[in-house]
Formats: structure tokens, C-alpha cells, sequence
């Protein structure tokens, strides 16, 4: 057994146009699968697309609002006309409009964050689920954050909604264990993304991090996109319902 192939598999990754989700397509690509990146802008995802193909890999683009129910099921039946299955989607997808307080914080801004991070993941799992259960085969990967773990003076709202995603594939994880699918998050910790820029971007709260660190670096995408082929392949096979923490050691080392 070739434990990280993904050789004839199908995987659906959403935002994966930048940062940790293309650096999943591309890690999974080159793992042998066939990829459909996602995000909402089309030209984007299509030079992610042109990069995969020019490796050897294949993939096709589809633009998708994950707020957007209707585009989440337009994305899943893409993919089918595309590539005939699903075999693993990636919710990796996720908003932060709203830096500050939770008593804050607006209810629009909350519940854009909620609806985003945490209802469009279970939208897509109801469409792809009973697919990987006719086959008993699957997995399900929800790209979750440290933040999740703890609290937070700054992100509080999504802090929650990614504690949330935790309990959700846990949940999952009992439901559909029965059918061979695996249903695991990821958390990150800092990471050097786009999404991330206004955390590593500021040299006080970088020298912070990098303070509480014991790996003494942030992370790339590189090293989530990792995590995400182990629980993807079959060296993951036994894995299910838990959260692996990604974070350089943040979690396990308090101040230093």
C-alpha cells in the first residue's frame, strides 16, 4: 500500500486559489488525484489550474461563493460532470470581516461569519456525503484554526465558528463512520496567507508569536497542505473525528 497516493481519487478543495488551499490542490495533485479548485473569483482558480497542468496534474477551475447555497451545489455537480465522483472535499473556505470585542461586534458581521465558516461546510457535506457512502469510501477535511482552542480579544466571532467546525466533524465522524468516511479538521497556527497578513504582517504581534513558538517560524502553507495528504491518503485511513493541531507548538508551550 502506497500510504500517501491519491491516485484515482477526486478531491473538491474550496478557496484553494491562494494560500493553504492551493497549496492542497497542488500537494494533492502531484499525490496523483484530480483536483477541482475553488474560490470566488474564476481567473484566479484558473491559474492555479494552468500551474497543476504544466506538472502533469489535473484539475478544472469552478468559481463558488461558499455563502451562496445555490453556488455550493453548482460547485459539487461541476465536479461530477468534471470527474464522474467525489472522493474528498476540503472546507477550507472561511471569512474574518470583524476585528474586535464580540459585544461589538454586528450582527450582520456575525452571522456572515457563522453562515461562511460553518453552515456552507455542512452544505457541502450533505451533498457529498451519501455519494461517499454508496461507495464506503471518503474523506472529509475542514481546514479549522488554533483560534478555535482558545479565546481571543481580537477574533473572537471567528474563534467561535471555528471551535464550532471542531464539534462539526465530530459529529460527522459518528454519523457516517459506518460508511468508511473519515471526517477530521485541521487548526492551524499562524501562517504566512493573504487571509493571515494583518497578524504576521504587524512586527509586534509577529515578534509575539514567533516569541511563543518553540519551532521559532511561522508556517507556510506547505506544512498545512501536509497535514491535510496524510488525512486525505490512506495513511490516515484509521483517523477520524479529531482535530490535528499544526501550530509550530504554540498550543503545547504557553509564554517562553
Amino acid at each position: 500500500m502506497k500510504l500517501f497516493d491519491l491516485e484515482g481519487k477526486v478531491a473538491v478543495i474550496t478557496g484553494s486559489s491562494r494560500g493553504i488551499g492551493r497549496a492542497i490542490a497542488e500537494l494533492y495533485a502531484e499525490a496523483g488525484a484530480r483536483v477541482v479548485v475553488s474560490s470566488r473569483k474564476l481567473d484566479a482558480c484558473e491559474k492555479v489550474v494552468a500551474a497543476i497542468e504544466a506538472r502533469g496534474g489535473s484539475a478544472v477551475a469552478v468559481a463558488c461563493n461558499i455563502g451562496r447555497k445555490e453556488e455550493c451545489e453548482a460547485l459539487v455537480a461541476r465536479a461530477r460532470a468534471a470527474f464522474g465522483r467525489i472522493d474528498i472535499l476540503v472546507c477550507n473556505a472561511a471569512v474574518n470581516p470583524y476585528y474586535g470585542p464580540l459585544t461589538e461586534i454586528s450582527d450582520e458581521a456575525f452571522d456572515k461569519i457563522m453562515a461562511a465558516n460553518i453552515r456552507s461546510n455542512l452544505w457541502l457535506c450533505r451533498l457529498v456525503l451519501p455519494e461517499m457512502a454508496e461507495r464506503k469510501d471518503g474523506a472529509v477535511i475542514v481546514v479549522s484554526s488554533i483560534a478555535g482552542l482558545r479565546g481571543s480579544p481580537a477574533i473572537g466571532a471567528y474563534a467561535i465558528s471555528k471551535a464550532a467546525d471542531m464539534q462539526l466533524v465530530r459529529n460527522l465522524a459518528v454519523e457516517w463512520g459506518h460508511a468508511n468516511i473519515r471526517v477530521n479538521a485541521i487548526a492551524p497556527g499562524l501562517v504566512k496567507t493573504d487571509f493571515a497578513r494583518a497578524l504576521w504582517d504587524n512586527p509586534e504581534l509577529r515578534e509575539i508569536t514567533l516569541r511563543q513558538t518553540p519551532l521559532k517560524r511561522l508556517g507556510e502553507p506547505e506544512d498545512i497542505a501536509g497535514a491535510a495528504l496524510f488525512l486525505a491518503a490512506p495513511a490516515g485511513r484509521f483517523v477520524t473525528g479529531t482535530t490535528l493541531v499544526v501550530d509550530g507548538g504554540v498550543m503545547i508551550a504557553g509564554r517562553l
